[in-house]
């Protein structure tokens, strides 16, 4: 597992420890600030990392149909009542966006494709 992942499961345990208290908001700078800090110390981020920096929020945009600017923590709370309903609607969104991969693999096409793929890479030597 990731740091950054590592870090979110205690933030979620016990958020008041790390953020002050549970607030998608308060999440979301929190990240921005541990991103800089990790590049600021030449920390390069994992594969997993740089896969929630990049696709969580088109993921986000494409889930709810919406298109902005704003960051994902603002499309949240256009669905949520107060800031602890969408931290615990991030962790929710959160574990469904790392799932989704393996939901693709698991399609039927997919892993038809997967096999073909396979297939012709051994025929082929592409490798």
């Amino acid at each position: 597992m990731s740091r950054l992942f590592e870090v979110l499961q205690k933030i979620h345990r016990k958020p008041g420890m790390y953020i002050g208290h549970a607030s998608v908001s308060d999440l979301f700078m929190f990240l921005v600030g541990y991103k800089t800090a990790l590049r600021e110390l030449k920390i390069e981020s994992t594969e997993d990392e740089m896969d929630f920096y990049r696709e969580f929020q088109p993921w986000l945009q494409q889930k709810y149909h919406v298109s902005t600017s704003n960051s994902w923590a603002k499309i949240i709370m256009l669905y949520c009542v107060n800031e602890k309903e969408g931290f615990e609607s991030f962790f929710k969104l959160l574990d469904e966006f790392l799932a989704r991969n393996k939901n693709l693999e698991s399609h039927p096409i997919a892993s038809a494709n997967k096999v073909v793929s396979k297939g012709l890479n051994d025929e082929y030597n592409f490798k």
